[in-house]
């Protein structure tokens, strides 16, 4: 890293921090996501970024935004697939959709669309609850892959016949071709994630700092994002909550074991939580206390406790929710918000944690360069007094104009100055 690199480096690491720990550094911190929006503006699609093996024109597009925008934070492969077209064909999930994949499903500059519907079924809880390996081979697999649907019909004797039955059940020409494209998986991830490390040290020695350092869900979120569905899982708070609790109190502990097993590695990185499920409306207050809170603050406690930062991206309104999010160590904390009163987030949250977020994206796409220097001037008027502000748009920056997104970095850097 060169000298003056080194110092740009610093400097956004420096302001970012100081946000966090409610202090006033230079200026307002901004980090918008950039999403898909570096790949469109450099004037590629996100079909052709994402089947670029190479990774290379993403990297242009990635440096691009960078150098042009200078947001005080980098990225690196992101959370939109670049270079990782084949990756998804290889793996052929059932519930995704991705910009370019055969048969043109979505359109080229599209993000990612997932297709959410349950893995877990209502009469197969006894068996989840006893039987988990079974379950997981013949039921939950085959309903998210093609790759794996063999599994389905994978039948193990419970007398012990020997390896030579064993193994005849998993040398089925279908076996034989499921477990080969499982090596092609491993083998393609691997060449994979090597270009993804050198992109990320790349952005780093051009100066801007990568602050994730790796991800964490709550129970809930899991329970419903990967077993029943959204409704399914709301649904069963009140029709079989046992079965609920007894998923949560399965799972909570090998969260917290994980997180503390990160400790010492990646000393004040960001773990990104995504908060799906918490919202207004979603579940009552009391529900939202006893299945999703009292996790959520044990493994925000423990993300502190490992030398790291909870990120924690509250998705859809969470007005209901702010005296909640209190109840955590001072200055240890970003919640980033989509849809809130920021000004009574700034309120009750205002002397516990930093807050992000709640400039509406839409503006972006559908708004006047003049409105989107107004509403940057009136979020930081807001949110800015006193420190604990970092400047981010409410979601990934898709497809917005430029116009727009150079107001708005302009606007945040000129008008969000402290000294």
């Amino acid at each position: 890293m060169t000298e003056q690199n080194k110092a740009k480096f610093d400097a956004k690491v420096r302001r970012v921090t100081d946000a966090i720990a409610l202090r006033e550094p230079d200026r307002v911190p901004m980090k918008p996501s950039p999403a898909i929006f570096p790949m469109i503006d450099a004037g590629y699609t996100v079909a052709e970024c994402i089947y670029d093996k190479s990774l290379e024109k993403y990297r242009k597009a990635i440096f691009r935004y960078l150098n042009k925008y200078d947001p005080d934070a980098g990225i690196g492969v992101g959370n939109n697939y670049p270079g990782q077209g084949h990756l998804m064909e290889l793996q052929s999930p059932k519930n995704m959709r991705w910009a370019g994949m055969p048969g043109n499903v979505i359109d080229d500059n599209s993000i990612q669309q997932y297709i959410e519907y349950p893995f877990l079924l209502d009469e197969e809880f006894d068996q989840f609850f006893s039987d988990r390996t079974a379950w997981l081979l013949n039921k939950s697999l085959p309903r998210s892959s093609t790759v794996t649907e063999p599994l389905a019909n994978l039948k193990i004797a419970s007398t012990h016949a020997g390896i030579r039955s064993i193994a005849e059940a998993f040398s089925t020409p279908e076996m034989r071709r499921m477990i080969q494209r499982f090596w092609d998986i491993s083998d393609a991830f691997a060449e994979f994630n090597e270009k993804a490390a050198q992109l990320a040290r790349d952005v780093e020695e051009e100066g801007y700092p990568i602050f994730q350092g790796g991800g964490a869900a709550v129970p809930f979120d899991d329970y419903s994002d990967n077993l029943r569905g959204t409704l399914n899982s709301l649904a069963d708070l009140y029709e079989r909550p046992e079965d609920v609790q007894r998923y949560l109190d399965e799972v909570f502990p090998q969260t917290l074991e994980r997180i503390r097993a990160s400790k010492g590695k990646g000393d004040g990185k960001h773990i990104f939580m995504a908060l799906h499920k918490g919202m207004d409306g979603f579940m009552s207050d009391e529900h939202y206390a006893e299945f999703y809170w009292k996790h959520l603050q044990k493994i925000i406690e423990a993300i502190i406790e490992a030398d790291k930062v909870p990120y924690i991206f509250t998705e859809g309104k969470y007005n209901t929710r702010l005296e909640f999010l209190k109840d955590v160590p001072k200055g240890k904390v970003l919640y980033h918000f989509e849809t809130v009163d920021m000004a009574r987030a700034k309120k009750i949250l205002g002397d516990t944690a930093c807050i992000a977020g709640g400039f509406p994206t839409p503006l972006l796409t559908f708004g006047t360069k003049q409105e989107v220097i107004d509403e940057c001037k009136r979020l930081i008027d807001i949110c800015a007094p006193g420190g604990g502000f970092i400047f981010e748009t409410a979601s990934g920056l898709d497809n917005v104009k430029t116009e727009n997104v150079e107001a708005m970095f302009q606007t945040v850097r000129e008008y969000g100055v402290y000294h």
